[in-house]
């Protein structure tokens, strides 16, 4: 079994185990106030393994299932089943934990701001999936497919505005890093990807 599926075995069933759990929700998940006051710092990676409802689970899920496949078999091509594997560990679970670091400097005094879910690091996988295969399509909902390229740059720039204006209940920061995150970490540890991101977007074309 792949690392990405195990990491989503997990991830379900610390979920849906959760909900029944109120008590794990409220010990696990991303309370800024709370880790400033009492330095629980182990919610920046318990609250990636929690999710708000099936909905928000099953997107996360099903994206990360997506694309992690495809980016963990890249680094173990790159650099060898053992350290490709820490790679792709480091990508996605240093997604959640960095995606994090701005949420928690913006809302440490606020007491009533949560966060829960894996999305910074789904983003930092998909944004390292962009890196390697840039023109590959992305579907929307199956339905409306962008090259990952033009998708990357329309995502950075809704999730930057809407992180602005706090639009709804949604981390648009944790979005906005991880991803980030995820492209950088990639484009550091294999370089020579850039090249190849540049000559396939150039020879991209619409028709």
């Amino acid at each position: 079994m792949s690392v990405t599926l195990i990491l989503i075995v997990i991830t379900v069933g610390i979920s849906i185990y959760a909900w029944q759990n109120q008590e794990l929700i409220h010990k696990w998940i991303l309370q800024p106030y709370a880790v400033q006051r009492d330095n629980s710092w182990y919610r920046f990676v318990t609250s990636g393994f929690i999710h708000a409802d099936f909905t928000h689970l099953f997107f996360n899920m099903f994206t990360f299932y997506f694309f992690g496949g495809l980016v963990e078999r890249t680094f173990e091509i790159v650099f060898g089943p053992t350290t490709g594997i820490l790679i792709y560990l480091l990508l996605y679970i240093g997604g959640i934990i960095i995606s994090d670091i701005p949420t928690y400097i913006k809302h440490r005094n606020d007491p009533s701001y949560r966060a829960l879910g894996a999305s910074g690091g789904v983003a930092a996988v998909v944004f390292s999936s962009i890196l390697f295969y840039p023109t590959q399509d992305i579907c929307l909902y199956a339905i409306l497919c962008i090259p990952g390229f033009i998708l990357g740059v329309l995502y950075v720039v809704y999730s930057y505005y809407s992180g602005r204006k706090m639009e709804g209940n949604i981390n648009h920061d944790a979005h906005l890093y991880g991803a980030v995150y995820g492209f950088v970490l990639s484009l550091i540890l294999v370089p020579q990807a850039f090249p190849n991101f540049v000559t396939e977007i150039s020879n991209w074309r619409l028709f």
